[in-house]
């Protein structure tokens, strides 16, 4: 299951990695970090948890430029198992991330409903496809 898990978050990384209006950024595809956050929320925030991560991971996309995805998502059978399929340009747009007044208030709002965090960092495979990936997409 966890290597069905895996190759999911790996297509989505792929699918995640050009924004729906193909905007370019100065980096290259070498340059991107790719992180996927793996979270267990308290059930009883499950709810409260949501609606503040939502909020981050658009004010991110929308604020951010070189924020290319925080696209989050829950197990269907467990959904106090968080994932979020986090796309940057480069280091510095993650660390500029770090800064921003949503995130911070993420992290301080939600810091008591978070039982566990695991940061996979990865590579993505097929950086050629990338582009045309969103092409397919009507939205």
């Amino acid at each position: 299951m966890k290597t069905n898990l895996a190759l999911c978050l790996l297509v989505l990384t792929m699918l995640m990695c050009v924004s729906c209006d193909q905007k370019k950024t100065e980096s290259t595809a070498s340059d991107m970090m790719v992180r996927i956050a793996e979270l267990e929320i308290e059930p009883s925030h499950f709810e409260e948890y949501k609606a503040i991560l939502i909020k981050e991971a658009e004010a991110s996309v929308r604020l951010e430029p070189d924020v290319i995805s925080i696209f989050p998502m829950f197990e269907i059978e467990n959904p106090t198992q968080i994932r979020i399929l986090e796309i940057y340009a480069n280091e510095e747009a993650y660390q500029s991330h770090l800064k921003t007044a949503h995130f911070e208030h993420y992290k301080t709002a939600t810091a008591k409903m978070v039982i566990s965090l695991n940061i996979l960092d990865m590579n993505a495979m097929d950086t050629l496809t990338m582009s045309k990936i969103f092409k397919k997409l009507d939205l």
